[in-house]
């Protein structure tokens, strides 16, 4: 993982169990966070919970991490970055990235931009041959920043609420 980056002086550094009321806020610091998210002091013990279980999960050749941008002692940007074993595409490695968010008090500065920048390093870095995500068909914007950066919108993505 890079240090800094000088432009906004971005760091980057994996969560800590420490770190979720942060991560929660920035998750909650969105349109459809609002609707989908419980930022109360205290967190709702299933942010702790889902945290253990990232972190069980993960190894130093298959993380499932949050992977923060940090500014000054502020934590600006978030994503969740997974990378995940697989015999599709001949066994290749993939990263799956989830959770983007970047503060609204941030936006403008390029750490999204940063931020999937150095996702992208850290999964090359473990072998990982292809990066995948969805996204809200209502995020536009995001859309637009995704391609910008060189994704291609290849496959329709489908999700089933089960609870």
């Amino acid at each position: 993982m890079s240090n800094t980056t000088a432009a906004a002086d971005i760091t980057f550094r994996y969560a800590t169990r420490d770190d979720l009321p942060a991560i929660v806020a920035l998750l909650a610091d969105d349109e459809k966070g609002k609707t989908r998210e419980e930022f109360t002091d205290p967190l709702p013990d299933a942010y702790y919970a889902a945290f253990d279980g990232m972190e069980s999960q993960s190894t130093d050749a298959l993380p499932n991490k949050y992977l923060l941008a940090v500014q000054g002692s502020d934590i600006v940007g978030c994503l969740q970055l997974t990378l995940i074993a697989g015999l599709s595409r001949r066994g290749q490695l993939r990263a799956q990235i989830e959770g983007v968010r970047v503060g609204s008090s941030a936006r403008g500065q390029k750490i999204g931009e940063k931020l999937i920048i150095e996702s992208i390093s850290i999964s090359k870095s473990l072998g990982a041959a292809l990066l995948q995500f969805t996204t809200d068909k209502t995020r536009k914007d995001a859309h637009r920043f995704y391609e910008r950066l060189g994704f291609v919108a290849s496959h329709e993505g489908m999700k089933m609420q089960i609870s």
